[in-house]
């Protein structure tokens, strides 16, 4: 069901809307620690961290084609806004077409260049070859990946997030059920982590789009509409374009993060593998609703609704806000039995050097509550620009900072680093917001002028 975001309680419409989201992704974070459990349970500390360094690179490589997608959900859903049902179609064309060969493209430069991409990473003498092993495999599935993400990102820019989240439920219910399979059965190592995986992707990514042709054939464009228009692919270049470098940009950044632990040795490389995983699941949640923020302004954009806009941008900082204090004291206290989840109870350095960075990331989760309640804003009004300068911001001071101190002051350093960079990144989108959105201000809403097509 598709459903729009212009009308009803705003409150109301934000939360149904962004439930199935959060709890996709929470299902999603929750197949990737049981990832990380059966990888460190069953073949140790040098799998886990040859899984965690993987799951770094393949973040960032999603990210690349999921900023492609968001992009382009954006202009959708201003269009479907405005009721403008044929570009519509004519828009989900072009950039179906763009992205696939986008992703194809990506996918054999990353099998074709595995070995630097490894060397770029600083992998370990030691669990060169597993993570090897792991890439290798998982580099095959990544087409999949994009089907799964694109026809998500058309869906829920309609209004329709509870189709995703079926898809993707299903999906981690056959990852874990093959990962105990292929790993502690067949005893087929990371290997068979990352089979289990790429077919979990598979049936997801053929799955959705399935579901999309055979059920939501009014979403789909006709002959008529399959044609190349250059103004439409000038706005989604745009929208799409610099939502991708946003998204990958931060992603490279906690790559070139990644590298810096990998050099610190296995131990360090293990805790964080484990404290990532556990830091993601916890604000994951505010970071999709922060995306479903960006569909409920970009909806409201089309419909030159501005008055709504603002009462939901209200609206979204207090449901963030109260999220971020709740987690944050749960991470906080919880650390420890938190790390112990992954970890053996006798390997205490890694569970220490965890423990740390739960307590550093989880005392400031106010701060990328707010940082993603911008990026969706920003992105949702057509100014994907913005989030691009937040998102450099933040990664650039996090990782100035780690390779400035780290290698003389130690892990602490990258610890701190992190929330630091997202503290002076909210602090810009605020200044730039009062300035220049006038935000909390009452806005005259745009009376007999509308014209069809205007302001997207």
């Amino acid at each position: 069901m598709n459903n729009q975001l212009t009308k009803g309680s705003i409150t109301k419409s934000l939360l149904l809307f962004s439930l199935p989201m959060i709890l996709g992704n929470l299902l999603q974070q929750f197949y990737n620690i049981a990832d990380t459990f059966i990888v460190g349970q069953y073949l140790g500390s040098n799998a886990l961290a040859a899984v965690g360094s993987s799951f770094t690179i393949m973040t960032f490589l999603t990210s690349i084609i999921l900023g492609l997608c968001m992009g382009s959900g954006i202009l959708f859903s201003m269009l479907f806004g405005a009721k403008q049902h044929d570009k519509m179609k004519t828009a989900f064309f072009v950039s179906f077409i763009g992205i696939a060969i986008m992703a194809i493209i990506l996918q054999l430069l990353c099998l074709l260049f595995i070995h630097p991409i490894l060397s770029f990473l600083n992998i370990p003498s030691d669990i060169y070859q597993q993570t090897y092993d792991y890439l290798f495999i998982i580099f095959w599935g990544f087409f999949f990946s994009f089907l799964y993400n694109y026809f998500s990102s058309v869906l829920r820019a309609l209004g329709n997030s509870r189709i995703p989240l079926l898809f993707l439920a299903i999906a981690t219910l056959i990852n874990i059920v093959l990962d105990i399979f292929f790993i502690v059965q067949m005893h087929l190592g990371v290997s068979g982590a990352a089979i289990a995986t790429i077919i979990a992707q598979a049936m997801s990514g053929t799955g959705i789009m399935l579901y999309v042709c055979l059920t939501q054939k009014e979403l789909l464009p006709q002959k008529h509409h399959c044609y190349f228009d250059r103004d439409i692919f000038m706005k989604i270049r745009d929208y799409s374009l610099l939502t991708c470098i946003q998204q990958s940009v931060m992603n490279f950044g906690i790559l070139m993060i990644q590298g810096l632990v990998n050099s610190f040795g296995v131990i360090t490389m293990s805790a964080f593998a484990a404290a990532v995983k556990i830091d993601s699941f916890a604000y994951m949640p505010v970071q999709d609703f922060g995306n479903a923020f960006s569909t409920f302004i970009a909806q409201n954009k089309g419909a030159h609704l501005e008055d709504r806009i603002q009462k939901g941008l209200k609206s979204a900082i207090v449901i963030s806000t109260i999220f971020c204090l709740m987690i944050s004291c749960g991470v906080f206290v919880f650390a420890k039995e938190l790390m112990m989840i992954f970890i053996h109870p006798q390997e205490v350095q890694i569970i220490q050097q965890g423990i740390q960075y739960l307590q550093i990331e989880g005392i400031c989760y106010l701060g990328i509550g707010c940082l993603f309640l911008l990026y969706g804003y920003y992105r949702g009004v057509g100014k994907p620009g913005i989030s691009v300068i937040l998102t450099v911001i933040s990664l650039g001071t996090r990782v100035l900072l780690a390779y400035l101190f780290a290698p003389t002051l130690g892990t602490l350093v990258i610890w701190w680093a992190i929330p630091i960079g997202w503290f002076l990144a909210d602090i810009t989108g605020i200044l730039y917001g009062i300035k220049k959105e006038k935000w909390f201000q009452t806005q005259q809403i745009e009376k007999n002028k509308i014209m069809e097509g205007e302001n997207i």
